[in-house]
């Protein structure tokens, strides 16, 4: 049976810049609830002490300042993101928990990153690779694998397109609202474990869960050596 497609994203990065400097200051009213998935995926990361570490799509910063304390102060992390907004806000939540000196911010865009070949030992991005239009997503998860060392790991987390059951009522109430506010809810589900698969990562692990009736997809894969 064919896959249903993915819906195209309806705004440029212009107005994503816009959106996510607007509403950054208020962003963490609503995004702990990603804080649960977001966990879920640093676990399956496994960073360890000592390794570079780069977060695709940081927001407000709190995936970064659990990567920071996870790597110690002989590690390296990055973090690169659109928004103006998210960028000082998640400068001053790391400088007050003393962890600025450790990472380093980058307003820029993941298709196109400003950083060496082969330089990371993992890239985390969660629930930003669906903010990307469906020609794109390619482009990210190639440039991903191209700053990862042979070994490295991708972490990703989506809202997933797979579901079943009461998850496929979910799916396209959400993507109703996707077609109908586009400036509002500007990404939609899509296929993460498929993606990973189709950019030739391998020892690809999978888990799911529900946010809201929301599927989610926690996906796992390493560049190979």
């Amino acid at each position: 049976m064919n896959k249903e497609p993915i819906l195209r994203v309806r705004i440029g990065i212009e107005d994503s810049k816009r959106l996510y400097d607007n509403i950054s200051k208020y962003y963490d009213i609503f995004g702990f609830i990603e804080n649960k998935p977001k966990t879920k995926a640093l676990e399956m990361a496994q960073i360890k002490e000592g390794e570079k570490v780069l977060e695709i799509g940081f927001g407000t910063g709190w995936g970064l300042l659990s990567i920071a304390k996870s790597v110690g102060e002989k590690g390296k992390v990055c973090g690169i993101d659109i928004s103006k907004g998210m960028l000082r806000i998640t400068q001053t939540r790391l400088k007050k928990a003393g962890l600025l000196p450790r990472v380093e911010l980058v307003l820029g865009d993941a298709r196109n990153m400003p950083y060496d070949n082969n330089f990371f030992d993992v890239v985390f991005i969660t629930f930003t690779l669906e903010l990307f239009d469906t020609p794109d997503i390619p482009k990210v998860l190639s440039e991903i694998k191209r700053v990862l060392k042979p070994g490295g790991r991708a972490a990703v987390t989506s809202m997933s397109k797979k579901a079943s059951g009461l998850g496929r009522y979910f799916i396209r109430l959400y993507e109703w609202a996707h077609k109908k506010f586009p400036y509002s809810m500007d990404c939609r589900p899509i296929y993460a474990e498929e993606s990973i698969k189709e950019a030739d990562f391998k020892n690809i692990k999978t888990k799911t869960m529900k946010l809201f009736g929301l599927p989610v997809e926690i996906v796992c894969g390493v560049k190979e050596k």
